[in-house]
């Protein structure tokens, strides 16, 4: 291991902490509400913090400055599209679905919540999101795991095993002891670290490089398209990044945060908060690798995806840089511990409270909680062992696979009172299907974004089935309109 020591004692402090937060949130955890989100007590700004935190992963710290570094600022479309999306998110969904999975018996998951609010006896609803949530998720932790291993084993020496085994211990032991609190917690303090990062470094380049004009010119001497946004931008390309945006209604880590909020009323200013440290903690990104472009621009780097990293390496001193370089851990674990959390709460309200046990106790529902994040990680981990295995290729299904099989379904079931539990069904199975099956498909319209395409016939499904079968039960609409009468708490 090549590690500086200054900069593996910031690294275990960082870890340690990260530990300390979730011993504090097993002291708040008493039942299954507490566990799995939180007994809904968040405040906006952690609410807010930990739902950017989760979304954004280690994309936003080595994945766009990468492609920026590579590519220029053409690169920075998907981008807005996201802040637009997470925008339209917060102010559509948001209120509504805290509201609205407070009416419906208190639901505690996304499943959870689609049973109740359409009153399905057959459980398809619980059992289909579900599974689709499990399957996906362990997938996106296990590829996570293999990401962050890779990340350590070629910047820092560390050996690929050591690296995924680190990261996966200290994650499963703050999860497994304080669940969603400490899960919100953690992503709230390393929401803040990658917030920083991300000012901190691009300032330090503009300096060192003389000012924005000498960063021009230079970018300009390596490639002069580098500097254009819609530099070999078609039409089609240009749709296909804005539609990462339609992700967002459909991911239940980031949902989960909207369920969790204490009050309706905290919504304006979480969404105020979220989308400030969202659209600066992108322009920071966007800002790195722009600037790493002029900063070594006679010595190109070999991997675009490591200059954050490079950049950190050469303007810090290994203290300053041991804390700067934990924010990139922070993006990975951020992402992987609320998948975890959902995981388990799936596997424990929807499975087990849901159709195994239903007369449980607080006690022993918590305790399966932390059995299910203890096996969903060793399946995690036993995919992570060999980073050859190609689950990092997976996850281009799952973003636009949640957005496409659960967007369209919890917007309509928010703002549609004639949608039935036969058109929720519809809209999942077609929304999944036609990113799965379009993904295989190439050239002319087939090579838009996939969500975009099954995010619009899981809509058309839902409408169109939900037209055929006939009105929602006269108790599905009665609570429906409860639900628009109620005014934030």
């Amino acid at each position: 291991m090549n590690m500086p020591l200054p900069t593996l004692a910031t690294f275990a402090a960082y870890l340690a902490a990260m530990l300390a937060l979730g011993i504090i949130a097993y002291r708040s955890t008493t039942n299954l509400s507490d566990y799995v989100l939180g007994g809904r007590s968040l405040g906006p700004g952690v609410a807010a913090l930990s739902a950017g935190a989760s979304d954004m992963s280690g994309w936003l710290l080595l994945g766009l400055p990468g492609a920026v570094y590579v590519s220029g600022l053409s690169e920075l479309w998907i981008g807005v599209g996201l802040v637009v999306g997470a925008f339209l998110n917060w102010v559509f969904v948001a209120g509504r679905l805290r509201r609205f999975t407070a009416l419906a018996h208190d639901s505690l998951t996304i499943p959870d919540f689609l049973e109740h609010r359409f009153e399905d006896r057959t459980r398809l609803l619980r059992i289909i999101s579900a599974v689709v949530i499990l399957v996906f998720f362990t997938l996106y932790i296990s590829a996570g795991l293999v990401g962050g291993g890779l990340l350590f084993q070629s910047s820092f020496g560390m050996e690929y095993q050591t690296a995924v085994w680190v990261g996966a211990i200290v994650i499963i032991s703050y999860t497994f002891l304080g669940g969603f609190l400490a899960v919100s917690w953690t992503d709230f303090a390393q929401g803040i670290l990658m917030f920083l990062t991300l000012l901190v470094v691009p300032m330090f380049v503009v300096v060192l490089v003389g000012g924005w004009g000498s960063v021009q010119s230079e970018v300009v001497g390596v490639d002069p398209s580098h500097t254009a946004i819609l530099q070999g931008m078609t039409f089609m390309g240009m749709i296909s990044l804005l539609a990462w945006g339609l992700g967002y209604f459909g991911q239940p880590h980031i949902l989960a945060r909207f369920m969790a909020l204490r009050s309706e009323r905290d919504v304006p200013r979480a969404t105020l908060i979220g989308m400030s440290w969202m659209v600066l903690a992108l322009a920071g990104a966007v800002a790195t690798g722009y600037l790493g472009i002029a900063y070594f621009a006679d010595a190109p780097l070999a991997d675009g995806e490591t200059v954050l990293i490079e950049l950190i390496r050469a303007l810090f001193n290994p203290w300053v840089a041991g804390v700067l370089m934990a924010a990139i851990l922070a993006a990975i674990m951020s992402t992987i511990d609320s998948q975890l959390i959902v995981s388990a709460s799936a596997i424990t309200n929807d499975f087990y409270r849901g159709m195994v046990r239903s007369n449980a106790g607080a006690a022993e529902l918590v305790w399966i909680s932390r059995a299910a994040v203890i096996g969903v990680s060793v399946i995690a981990l036993l995919l992570a062992m060999d980073p050859e295995a190609g689950v990092l290729d997976l996850v281009s299904y799952a973003w636009g696979g949640f957005g496409a099989a659960f967007g369209p379904v919890i917007i309509l079931s928010l703002y549609w009172s004639r949608m039935n539990r036969n058109g929720a069904l519809a809209g999942m199975v077609v929304g999944a299907l036609t990113v799965i099956v379009w993904k295989e498909l190439s050239g002319g319209v087939f090579d838009v974004y996939e969500l975009l395409p099954g995010f619009i016939f899981a809509t058309v499904a839902i409408v169109v089935v939900s037209q055929l079968t006939g009105r929602p039960p006269v108790e599905v609409e009665q609570q429906f309109a409860q639900s628009r009468r109620l005014t934030a708490e």
